[in-house]
């Protein structure tokens, strides 16, 4: 992919950036990507080896360059592992000493999964079912305060399926009257749990969420299916104006036909 794109660019007309710049931005993205992910370098020998490879003198195989990338990967998911076990672990104790805590406050309910919420406005509509879709405005914290999430922030109400979301929502959702606005205390075993989601929610993180259920989106119906035949003309068919039709389909159309003319009453004689 690389070699068409500079080969494409190759014919164009000569690049406006110059060098430095050029050197610099290829710096940044390297980086960029060491500090990222916390590797650390030898950065002479880094540079040594960009210098031996663009004058064809490396000092070290591709087989071996391959072999030690290998070796530092897995070294580096080991690292990621035994992190992400030490911070969920923590995560677990922080998140249950809160919830032990919080469930003693005022206006606090907790269900038996062990979803707390807390009423902030009572709405007077329907509540949904788990096949039905919601609008919603909410708000996602870490019990710390940190802001992960926000329909406010992105100006606009966010629509879902019930049963498409966190299973602490989903239960939420479905005990909230339309109207309602409630604060959520969710364990992480009904949101994320060992996981966590994206750079923000670590593992096994509980969270906090100001939700207010604005509508219910209703499922529609089923279509009824039909046995109708489409017919579609040929390419060539279409030129001469032909049209797509819809053929009925003649053992249902017939049954039809018997089963009115059963329910006339018989002509007197």
């Amino acid at each position: 992919m690389a070699g068409s794109l500079w080969a494409a660019e190759g014919n164009a007309e000569a690049s406006k950036v110059n060098k430095q710049e050029i050197s610099y931005s290829f710096g940044m993205q390297y980086g960029g990507f060491l500090k990222q992910n916390g590797i650390e370098i030898d950065l002479a020998e880094f540079n040594k080896a960009i210098s031996d490879t663009l004058a064809g003198k490396q000092t070290m195989t591709e087989q071996k360059a391959q072999e030690v990338m290998n070796a530092f990967r897995g070294e580096m998911m080991a690292k990621r592992a035994a992190k992400q076990k030490e911070d969920g672990e923590k995560n677990e104790k922080l998140g249950k000493d809160f919830l032990e805590a919080n469930a003693k406050k005022e206006g606090v309910k907790t269900t038996a999964s062990g979803l707390q919420y807390k009423v902030i406005t009572e709405g007077s509509g329907p509540k949904p079912t788990a096949t039905d879709r919601v609008k919603t405005h909410y708000k996602g914290t870490l019990i710390d305060g940190t802001e992960f999430d926000s329909s406010y922030g992105r100006g606009e109400p966010a629509t879902f399926p019930v049963n498409g979301v966190i299973s602490g929502w989903t239960e939420a959702l479905q005990l909230m009257p339309t109207g309602s606005k409630w604060q959520l205390f969710i364990p992480s075993g009904l949101a994320y749990k060992e996981r966590g989601s994206g750079a923000k929610i670590g593992p096994n993180a509980t969270l906090v969420f100001d939700i207010e259920l604005l509508d219910i989106i209703k499922a529609e119906p089923p279509k009824p299916v039909t046995s109708d035949i489409i017919k579609v003309p040929s390419a060539e068919e279409l030129k001469k104006g032909a049209k797509i039709e819809v053929i009925k389909d003649v053992d249902a159309e017939i049954k039809k036909q018997k089963e009115e003319a059963a329910k006339k009453p018989a002509d007197p004689k």
